[in-house]
């Protein structure tokens, strides 16, 4: 009878453990699994080419959004940036709120990607917080297997935005959203209070958390041909 009584107060232990994991953590699993389903099919995806020209990736899953094309939107996500030392850069929990997602009809969750283009966003990302069309441009990014012909006018762009709603992927404007870091969502990932540019730069070691998120990265082909970056041999 105590082995029966031992055994369940395991159990119960047990799952209170895993269901006391933080939405900090659970947020980074579902960040990888939108990644690795978006870029899955790479006929209706991000093109290759362009992921590939990418300094830093922003996945925010289930925007939340209410109203007829505008209305209230927020919600969490990670970023991440390329680093010559671990492939890329720990996760860095970020919030975007407000703005004005296109064309997006009805209420609702939307899953966001965002891609930095070049070294002026990524240097506008290391701020706490900046608004996008504002503080940096930003436009509706391409949807397919390649993007070359275009590359020129979207690397121009800061960002690079899409959303998935109803399975639907498709590059999306979104003008006055405000991303934020969250620190203290950073604090649950790492252990300790850390900062969002040190996570960004590489000055912070990624947590074993962030696997789930590095595997959907990786799973990311390069264009075929390419050659293959130095930075990813590291890893």
């Amino acid at each position: 009878m105590k082995r029966i009584l031992f055994a369940m107060a395991a159990a119960a232990t047990v799952s209170t453990v895993f269901a006391a994991e933080p939405e900090a953590i659970k947020r980074i699993d579902e960040s990888a699994k939108v990644l690795d389903e978006v870029m899955s099919a790479p006929d209706k995806g991000i093109p290759r080419d362009l992921f590939d020209k990418a300094k830093c990736v922003a996945i925010v899953p289930g925007v939340k959004r209410a109203g007829f094309i505008v209305g209230a939107k927020y919600g969490k996500g990670v970023l991440t940036c390329r680093d010559a030392k671990y492939g890329w850069t720990g996760p860095s929990t970020v919030r975007i709120e407000g703005g004005n997602f296109g064309l997006q009809i009805g209420g609702g969750e939307t899953d966001v990607v965002l891609m930095v283009m070049n070294e002026r966003g990524m240097e506008k990302l290391m701020k706490s917080q900046f608004t996008i069309g504002g503080d940096a441009s930003a436009m509706a990014g391409p949807v397919g297997r390649s993007a070359e012909a275009q590359t020129d006018a979207y690397m121009r762009a800061e960002i690079l935005s899409y959303s998935r709603a109803r399975g639907a992927f498709a590059g999306i404007s979104i003008d006055g959203a405000t991303l934020r870091t969250d620190d203290d969502d950073n604090t649950k990932i790492y252990g300790r209070r850390v900062s969002h540019e040190d996570i960004l730069t590489g000055k912070i070691a990624p947590p074993a958390a962030a696997k789930p998120l590095y595997v959907a990265l990786k799973a990311v082909p390069p264009e075929p041909g390419a050659p293959t970056r130095a930075r990813e041999k590291e890893k």
